[in-house]
């Protein structure tokens, strides 16, 4: 068996060592004769699994006790409609910053609700850079701050965390785990787990307690940010062996040096690709140094014709969904903490290649 370089933006590559434990313990998960997929999420063994999973993400990320940590469902996107459902039941409005895509649909959500105010766009520069922080405008009544930390699709990442004097919650599904960050700047943070944190159908919310109050009345009990602190994250039967999952990957990060030695190696592995990328008349990404994502990141070639045999030869090298966004087009490295650096450097080498044969 032979594993590739998988560059998609999610589901993504998870840590082999990761996979190689979940296939040791997937018949017989520590000698209690069945798999974590067929345990009762009320058993005392997955309540374990459960409570050492929030433990450890806790530590990873230092997350303070003032704070809930919920494993959900519905992905990130279930959580546009969250937001404002948890966080508008005291009134005032939704206010939120566009850098792209998913900054939109979150956007579009509360308007749902007749609550949103963009305080700024990036759609003046084509979603190339962020709105500097002196061009944020808060509508009089803001509840809440949202904005996306990085968009996945563009490969706009921000430069600055905005400090507005209101609630700030943050949509971190693509770098939440790939850096040191305050957990105190934010009222909440989101992320769906299918980049850095495990498989599809989890996602983390992490909420200071003294929002919990603050549901609207017709939230639904699923939806209900309070419920699920409440119960555990219980509320229901739970994504079970997703939640399993992640928690291997917390360890493994544990193991790895945490998210400051994962900091170091994930800026190590975008500056080679950004170099590679700068230094070639054939490829070229259109967005700002400062705003650079150091994990979805975008790139063009110069004769488009080529896109297809781009994307053919890189797949019989091993290396698996290049393919850009429909909304963007050309190719985009996903590059998250279990993209290995030898990836990294076996598509750079591919690049070269491919432009010395075409360029």
């Amino acid at each position: 068996m032979t594993r590739h370089f998988n560059f998609c933006s999610g589901p993504a590559m998870l840590p082999t060592a990761v996979l190689e434990r979940a296939q040791q313990e997937m018949l017989d998960y520590q000698g209690k004769g069945l798999s974590v997929m067929e345990m009762s999420h009320r058993s005392s063994d997955f309540m374990a699994i459960a409570e050492r999973a929030e433990a450890d993400l806790r530590e990873l990320l230092a997350v303070p006790d003032n704070y809930s940590v919920l494993f959900m469902q519905g992905g990130a996107t279930m959580q546009f409609a969250g937001v404002p459902l948890n966080l508008l039941g005291n009134g005032g409005t939704g206010n939120y910053l566009d850098t792209g895509i998913w900054s939109q649909k979150a956007i579009r959500e509360a308007e749902h609700l007749d609550s949103a105010h963009v305080v700024a766009s990036a759609s003046d520069n084509r979603y190339t850079a962020a709105p500097a922080p002196a061009d944020l405008s808060l509508s009089d009544d803001a509840a809440y701050l949202h904005y996306c930390e990085n968009e996945t699709i563009g490969g706009l990442q921000m430069d600055y965390v905005p400090d507005t004097g209101v609630p700030l919650v943050c949509d971190m599904s693509s770098s939440i785990l790939s850096k040191p960050i305050d957990i105190t700047r934010y009222g909440v943070i989101y992320a769906g787990a299918q980049k850095n944190i495990g498989p599809a159908g989890i996602v983390i919310v992490i909420v200071r307690n003294d929002l919990l109050e603050r549901a609207r009345r017709e939230t639904p009990t699923l939806l209900k940010w309070k419920a699920f602190a409440d119960n555990g994250s219980m509320l229901n039967t739970p994504a079970t062996y997703a939640w399993y999952l992640s928690g291997l990957v917390f360890d493994w990060l544990k193991g790895q040096g945490g998210v400051e030695a994962m900091a170091r190696i994930n800026a190590r592995k975008a500056a080679k690709l950004y170099e590679a990328i700068d230094a070639s008349g054939f490829y070229g990404n259109p967005i700002a140094p400062a705003n650079r994502s150091q994990m979805n990141i975008p790139f063009m070639l110069a004769d488009e014709a080529l896109n297809p045999v781009f994307l053919n030869e890189a797949e019989e090298a091993g290396l698996l969904n290049l393919k850009g966004h429909r909304s963007v087009g050309g190719m985009r490295a996903s590059i998250y903490n279990a993209m290995p650096e030898a990836g990294v450097d076996r598509l750079i080498e591919f690049m070269r290649d491919f432009e010395q044969r075409h360029g």
